[in-house]
């Protein structure tokens, strides 16, 4: 059976440090980037019930919907090739809470692993939410997921 953890870490005002590393960082542009992102998607997550196995109606469905910004949705790139990303989401519409930033989806080249990518995507999305005054960050994960869990402990998510 399945199991998910939810995940939460504060946000103070200070950006995390960007690690060094050998990507570049852009922006997902829904005009030009669809087809690449949705072809790594399906490969990094060939066998995850969720997340794996996507059309290209799928990505437009999660586009078209209000809490959609390419602003929150980070590229690594290598030569101009997509190798990883990190798609984030703000939950606005919380009850009698601030809005909180998700790590909706982070997913890696699986020949890319190891090499800080995931890292380096994460802070990125970390620091875009402490530039939006967020005081929380939230994500779920898989609880068998142990690279993930480190990392994601290793960030200051519990």
């Amino acid at each position: 059976m399945r199991h998910i953890l939810e995940l939460h870490r504060d946000l103070n005002r200070d950006s995390l440090p960007q690690a060094h590393h050998d990507y570049a960082i852009e922006l997902f542009n829904p005009e030009t980037h669809r087809q690449a992102w949705l072809d790594l998607n399906n490969l990094i997550f060939a066998n995850h019930p969720d997340q794996g196995n996507w059309a290209m109606a799928d990505l437009e469905n999660r586009i078209s919907e209000p809490w959609f910004d390419s602003e929150g949705f980070f590229l690594a790139t290598q030569n101009g090739v997509m190798q990883g990303f990190v798609w984030t989401k703000i939950h606005q519409d919380l009850v009698n809470q601030d809005p909180v930033g998700e790590l909706y989806v982070v997913g890696t080249h699986p020949l890319h692993h190891g090499r800080g990518i995931a890292r380096a995507l994460s802070v990125e999305a970390i620091n875009y939410f402490v530039s939006k005054n967020l005081k929380h960050a939230m994500l779920y994960v898989d609880a068998d997921n142990e690279k993930g869990l480190k990392l994601y402990q290793s960030l200051g998510f519990n």
